[in-house]
């Protein structure tokens, strides 16, 4: 239970983030750009609300014993929040956004301890299924708080929590680009990791194998990497041995 009341506190966390980044923004900004050029902010807040309101409707299904809704209730779910204004995304992501965290926080520790939810193959526990949310939600608050302030950061917390959860990420929206294994390692927190680039993108435990490239930076510029946003411009100081950071970059183009 602890594991899972840990992601649910940095998932408040990360709403509280997100619920003064939006209170600072004004009309023009909401309808200007995110990090994401294919979004406008007011399209990033949608996402986050849109997918706030099905991670609802999931979590009341699995607490029910249910299964989860189909697409069609999700379509459903994007087609409202995306027929609505820019200011009207912005100023209903909050509350949407906060009914879910609450959701969560109200769960007892036997709801939590036989919480499962099936997405597609996978069989997520209360942990896994809160993480798949922090994982969205800190991503994103970040596409819109690095266009207030060109140094923000992913959130510390959301750092810890997701870093040894990349692999599944990794896997799903890296390009395989190159045969090299990379030795990386990271810190705040401190973690040795293999990053495979072959056949297919792998990202796991380091085995204590020697690598012919090595890789070193923050761990959040890592978890950002394997999101597809660590452009040149919001890189931190690293060092890089034998690998190529655009190929990495290539590699994780970002989703």
């Amino acid at each position: 239970m602890t594991d899972a009341r840990t992601v649910i506190a940095s998932l408040r966390r990360s709403h509280e983030r997100l619920r003064a980044l939006v209170g600072s923004l004004d009309a023009q900004a909401v309808r200007g750009p995110s990090y994401d050029d294919e979004w406008t902010i007011a399209q990033v807040l949608s996402h986050l609300g849109s997918g706030a309101e099905i991670g609802r409707l999931v979590l009341d299904a699995a607490v029910a014993g249910q299964d989860a809704p189909g697409q069609d209730a999700f379509v459903a779910v994007w087609d409202t929040w995306n027929a609505r204004t820019p200011d009207a995304q912005a100023a209903d992501v909050l509350p949407a956004d906060l009914a879910l965290v609450e959701a969560y926080e109200a769960l007892d520790d036997t709801q939590l301890a036989g919480l499962r939810v099936a997405l597609g193959p996978m069989s997520l526990d209360a942990a896994g299924v809160v993480r798949l949310r922090l994982s969205e939600h800190a991503v994103h608050t970040w596409d819109v708080a690095v266009m207030l302030d060109p140094a923000a950061t992913v959130e510390a917390t959301a750092v810890d929590l997701l870093i040894d959860g990349l692999g599944m990420i990794a896997g799903f929206a890296g390009k395989p680009t190159d045969p090299t294994r990379i030795h990386v390692t990271t810190t705040g927190p401190d973690r040795e990791i293999a990053l495979d680039l072959g056949d297919a993108v792998h990202l796991g435990p380091w085995d204590g194998a020697e690598r012919p490239a090595r890789l070193s930076l923050p761990a959040e510029a890592f978890v950002r990497l394997v999101y597809g946003r660590l452009d040149p411009a919001h890189t931190p100081p690293l060092a890089a041995d034998g690998v190529d950071v655009d190929l990495l970059r290539v590699a994780f183009p970002g989703f």
